[in-house]
Order: C-alpha cells, then structure tokens, then sequence
C-alpha cells in the first residue's frame, strides 16, 4: 500500500518547494503527488514530489539527477516539457510545462474515437514527440492514453521524465512498471526495452484512439500481457489510411518496428522530416474552440487518483476544463488534405460494407479458416481490398507466414474481361499490403489483411480478387469514392 503524504504536502499553501509556490493538489500517483504550482516568475506549471519512500532510496537518488538531467534535453516538440529537477530537504521534485486539457482516455471515454484530421494529427504528433524523446537519448517506457494531454494546440506526450525512474521502484519490488494493454511484448517478457517498445506502445494509442478499445483488450495483468506477446492485434474498424504503420508498429519482434523518425517520415510523405516542422502541421490542423467546462463520464464515474498519468487540468470548481478537436478550415484544410493522401493511400468511404463482398473456406496445413472480401474500394486508378482470415476448427492452430510469407505480396486483383493481374504496389522496398504476424494463430483468431494496387482501369466495377490457399473471388464490386 502507498505510504500516506505528509501533513503539510497534503495542504501546501503558504509555503515552497524549493522555488515553487504550490496553488492546489492535482492528484497523486505511485511515484509521487503532483500540485499546480508557480515559478518565481508567477507563470503555471506542474510540480511533481516523489514519494519519500522512494526518495531514501539510494539507487533512486543515484538514478533521479542523470535521468532527469536526460528528459532535460528533450527538445519542446509535442510534450510537456521536464523545465527543472531539484531537491528540497528530502523531498525530490521534477517541474514540468503545465498542459491545459483533459488526457486522451477522458476524451475518448466521454465522446468516442478520433476520426478525421483529428485522429491524423494525433498519430503524427505522438510520433512527434517520441521522435524528440528518442533524439534526446531517453526512452518513454510508459506511453499510453492518459499519458497524451489534448491541449489547444495539439497532442502534449507528459512523463517522458518520470518513467524510467519508476525501474527503481520495480527493482525493489519485483513489481512490473507500465500499463500491460500498452506495453511491448519484450517488457511482458522483462527483456531488455529500447526505444522500439515506445514504438509499440504507439501503435496501441493510435489503435485505441481510432477504435476506442486497446488493441490487446482488458481484464488481468497476465492474460494481456499473454495477448500482448502471442497474439494479434484486434484492429477491427481502425482507419485504413493509419493500420499499414500501425500494424508495423506493432510488430512483435522490435528490430523490424520502424523508428519514431521513420514513422513520422511515412505519416508525412517526405524524408527527414523535421520534429517542429512536424510539429507546426500538427499545431495546424489542431482547433482551439473551447467547450464549456463540464465533467467527463470517466470523473463522474470515480476520483482519478493518477497523478503519475497527468499534469493535466482543472478548474477551481474542480471540474475538467477541456477543448474539443476539429478539423480547421480554409487553408488548414489544405495541410489535412495533404495528410489525408499520405495517409489514406487505400481510398476508403465513410460507411463500412454491411456484410462481406465474398467469403471462401480452406483447409491449410490441417488448419480450417474461412476468408472474407470485406471492401474493395477504389480512388483514381488505385483500388484497396480488406480481407479477414479466421481460424475456425476446433483445436486449429496456423502459422499464416506458410501461406502468405512475410506480406500479402502474393495476392492479386484479376481484370475479369482481359485476365490482366495486378500485383500489390510497391513502395519504399516492400509492397502495401499488410504485414503478416510471425506467430500461430488458434481457434477463434481473425487476421485482418489489406492491400492496395494502382494503375486498374477506371472503367471497371467488378474486380476478381485471388487469395493464395483460397483461390480466386469473382466479380466482386468496387466502391468508388
């Protein structure tokens, strides 16, 4: 159990912590209590005082002036920045820009998933963020939706400089530090964690965002860390303009996840993307309108007692003062459409095909699956085809790499009257198409695939779709958006 804070950190008016003038409490968390403070200068920012507990520590004290020293250096694109790090009697501090907006698990919680420009803006700025994270040398290791602030400008990535402080605290305890539904499947296993666990960790974000479930799903510790390093990820219903880097992201072996930097650089279309210029597109296409204040269906239903997972804000009526997202118009609708086109290489409509274009059941290496055409949509002459594979037989388990390789490279479209084929696209050394889980799937797994081709005529509506092991799906329609 959490030791109790001391009398006078529980009620902090009239007196400093070190040059901070704490004004209220904003919560309290494992590692420490977070206040509304102000400088010397008068201006807002978040005080967090470590627990003293850990503070006697003395691998923490060893560990807290380097590590912060690190989170220092963070460049100021797409987080809050860690301003200062002090010691005051015994107490331990880290001081951090203050971020006016709810967390992204409050604004999903009380209004659904991001779609549009905002969902586009928040994958790009979260890549952001890490990008200046990992350039610094520092690696998050704790990156989930109450972790993400929403403020008027945009998405703010907060703790970068608290996590790797919370490993001390794990190693005395032999407790595992992190969310289990956001973290990588080399943390489940207590491996060695680099910056490509962030990366993971990025892609369930984006997932829950754009769905409103984390990928790996809920319950015990231990079955979604099992999910986390065996399964596959439930993307149903993620944007198909983000899934081809999310599903990279979530790669299960960390060498073959792209770098924050290259995931900016695919969001983007360009390479060598700066994080501010990154930053000033995501800062774009982010509105400012402000909601009047009002309570969240996530405070109303019990206090938030983490402070660890928020520098986030309040009113002094203590209810959560909060922006809703939008798209921006005008020329900003210029800068979205050029994410729009980056990110939305597939087409795809904003209703979802009520029931599957064609369906075809296979017995492959003793396994039973059932494969669905789910949409075939086109843009121009570029045509994107989604398809689900589930295993269905009893005690089944299936390799999918044996039928597919690495990618869905092998499926192809077939011009029904010429019996032209069309091979998925190529780009950047591989094809678009998904990536396939080097994994074994067993009863009950769906593996959702999608690729995407150029150059079909434009006069075509109906479009044959071969799928290796399950042959070929005629005369499927096409979507034209």
């Amino acid at each position: 159990m959490d030791a109790q804070p001391s009398p006078d950190l529980t009620t902090p008016h009239g007196r400093t912590i070190g040059p901070y003038a704490p004004v209220r409490r904003l919560g309290e968390g494992g590692m420490g209590i977070v206040y509304l403070a102000r400088d010397p200068d008068g201006r807002e920012v978040a005080l967090k005082v470590m627990r003293p507990e850990l503070a006697s520590l003395e691998e923490f004290r060893a560990r807290f002036r380097k590590e912060a020293e690190a989170a220092k250096r963070v460049a100021r694109f797409c987080t809050a920045p860690l301003l200062d790090a002090g010691l005051d009697g015994d107490r331990h501090y880290l001081v951090t820009e203050y971020v006016d907006g709810p967390d992204l698990s409050a604004v999903v919680d009380a209004r659904g998933p991001l779609t549009g420009s905002n969902l586009d803006a928040l994958a790009v700025g979260v890549a952001t963020a890490l990008a200046a994270v990992h350039e610094a040398g520092v690696v998050h290791r704790d990156l989930k939706p109450s972790n993400i602030l929403l403020s008027p400008l945009g998405p703010r990535v907060i703790d970068f400089g608290v996590a790797q402080l919370a490993d001390t605290l794990a190693e005395r305890t032999g407790t595992v530090i992190g969310t289990p539904a956001y973290m990588s499947p080399e943390q489940a296993r207590g491996e060695t964690v680099s910056s490509a666990a962030d990366v993971f960790a990025w892609g369930c974000v984006v997932a829950y965002a754009a769905t409103g479930r984390p990928p790996f799903g809920g319950g015990a510790a231990p079955e979604v860390l099992y999910r986390v390093a065996h399964h596959v990820p439930n993307l149903a219903g993620l944007d198909e303009r983000l899934r081809p880097l999310v599903e990279r992201a979530l790669d299960k072996d960390p060498a073959r996840r792209p770098t924050a930097q290259r995931l900016l650089e695919r969001l983007l279309g360009r390479e060598e993307v700066a994080v501010e210029a990154a930053t000033r597109i995501v800062s774009d296409i982010w509105a400012t309108s402000e909601a009047p204040a009002r309570t969240t269906r996530r405070s109303a239903r019990r206090p938030d007692r983490s402070a660890d997972r928020r520098a986030g804000a309040a009113d002094p009526s203590g209810t959560r003062r909060w922006a809703p997202v939008a798209a921006a118009g005008g020329a900003l609708a210029v800068i979205a459409a050029v994410l729009l086109v980056v990110l939305h290489p597939f087409g795809g409509g904003e209703t979802e095909p009520k029931g599957p274009l064609g369906a075809r059941d296979a017995k492959i290496s003793g396994s039973s699956l059932h494969a669905t055409v789910d949409a075939v949509r086109r843009r121009g002459t570029s045509v994107s085809v989604q398809l689900t594979v589930t295993v269905t037989g009893k005690g089944s388990r299936w390799w999918p790499r044996d039928l597919f390789g690495d990618q869905l490279s092998g499926a192809a479209l077939v011009d029904p009257p010429g019996g032209a084929k069309f091979a998925p696209a190529q780009k950047d050394g591989g094809c678009l198409c998904s990536t396939v889980p080097a994994q074994w799937l067993g009863e009950g797994d769906v593996l959702p695939l999608y690729a995407t081709y150029t150059g079909v005529p434009e006069g075509l509506e109906q479009i044959g779709v071969d799928v290796p092991g399950f042959g070929l799906f005629s005369d499927v329609p096409i979507a034209t958006e």
